[in-house]
């Protein structure tokens, strides 16, 4: 039987709002936030036919604890079933985190404004092999059971994805990194989810 995989991004942080990067670094959700991950909650409320049949995988960070929680109680599951796993943490991005994206791509202006893979490019950033690495062993992990619901972080998650669907760089740094919609792994085939 093949796995079936949700991937969900925490909610809008006060980083987010203010357009600071987070990587390894935390800040609470917002009041936007909490109401996105009360939205993804009730999507998954809707569309898992029995909630308690799934587990539930969380970065260690407190914005994705902090959105898995609120999945986690909206689900009924408890608390021991809510894993938290090093390897689905954020990108961390070096020097650059904290720092607001605008001033950054005013200070270095060859940075792309579209393409996701330059937060990559601050001194200290982890590598996007290391990054790569860490998720390709939480996804190819043995002990994974077969339906799981995973909450971590924008570039990680592209990254998980892309990993899954055997996406190139190119591509990978394409996708989008919502907060109002999460994805659908399974067969081979990436789905997405709007919540509302």
């Amino acid at each position: 039987m093949s796995r079936t995989i949700y991937v969900l991004r925490h909610g809008q942080t006060q980083f987010n709002a203010e357009q600071r990067l987070q990587g390894h670094c935390n800040s609470d959700l917002t009041p936007l936030g909490l109401a996105q991950a009360t939205a993804m909650a009730n999507t998954l409320a809707e569309i898992l036919d029995k909630p308690t049949d799934w587990a539930l995988y969380c970065s260690p960070l407190g914005r994705a604890q902090q959105t898995a929680q609120i999945i986690r109680e909206r689900l009924q599951l408890s608390a021991v079933d809510m894993q938290l796993d090093e390897r689905l943490m954020e990108v961390g991005l070096g020097e650059w985190e904290q720092q607001r994206a605008p001033d950054l791509q005013a200070q270095y202006p060859q940075i792309s404004q579209q393409v996701l893979s330059w937060y990559l490019k601050a001194p200290g950033a982890e590598t996007l092999a290391h990054a790569q690495q860490r998720l390709a062993s939480w996804l190819h992990d043995p002990a994974l059971p077969k339906q799981v619901l995973v909450v971590g972080h924008g570039l990680s998650g592209a990254l998980l994805r892309g990993i899954y669907a055997g996406l190139d760089e190119q591509a990978v740094w394409q996708q989008e990194i919502p907060q109002d919609a999460f994805f659908k792994l399974q067969g081979g085939q990436i789905t997405r989810i709007a919540c509302g």
